[in-house]
């Protein structure tokens, strides 16, 4: 079965995993669905290795992936508004996490050190992402984390941008649209004053 094409427009895999879930219609659509779209998003975003497989029981995965998924939003949206950030969730995924330490080289021949994690549960192939976003919450510049400006977009961003004014998940998704209507608002008004 084919995979969903994922969005990656948030300059931070933490805030991508939030922008798979969107809003179509009047309601949100998933766009994690099965275990193989869990695993499909985390080889994506670099969490997994391309030749891993999961071996739990069908639909573990994809279950914790969601229930992590609802905590960082949470956390997300609480450390953005300024208030406290309730951390106890997101430490019992943490708590999870088994992995030792390891130098490897790369084809080029550059080191780099890598923690290679323990997958025995599903809690524990989903720790690499739970401490992206921890890092994410205890380090990251929340001036620049940013929801679009998009009144019916759910998507959140990373503003990477020199200025810090970047205002839609993406120009051409919510920044076009918000072009063409005010164009089509100023044309409106300028035919009801001739």
């Amino acid at each position: 079965m084919h995979a969903p094409e994922f969005l990656t427009l948030a300059d931070d895999p933490v805030l991508d995993l939030l922008n798979t879930e969107d809003l179509v219609g009047n309601g949100r659509y998933d766009f994690l669905q099965t275990d193989d779209d869990t695993v499909a998003w985390m080889k994506m975003m670099g969490f997994l290795d391309e030749l891993y497989e999961p071996s739990f029981m069908r639909g573990d995965l994809l279950k914790k992936l969601r229930a992590l998924r609802d905590v960082v939003r949470k956390l997300v949206t609480q450390r953005k508004s300024g208030n406290a950030v309730d951390i106890a969730a997101l430490n019992a995924f943490l708590v999870h996490a088994r992995y030792h330490i390891k130098l490897v080289r790369s084809v080029n021949g550059q080191l780099a050190v890598i923690h290679e994690y323990e997958r025995s549960t599903p809690e524990q192939v989903l720790a690499g992402v739970a401490e992206a976003a921890a890092e994410l919450l205890a380090v990251g510049d929340f001036e620049r984390v940013k929801k679009c400006e998009n009144d019916k977009c759910v998507r959140w961003f990373y503003d990477k941008t020199k200025a810090h004014c970047r205002r839609w998940c993406s120009m051409s998704l919510c920044g076009n649209r918000h072009k063409v209507a005010n164009f089509r608002a100023r044309q409106r008004s300028a035919l009801l004053h001739k």
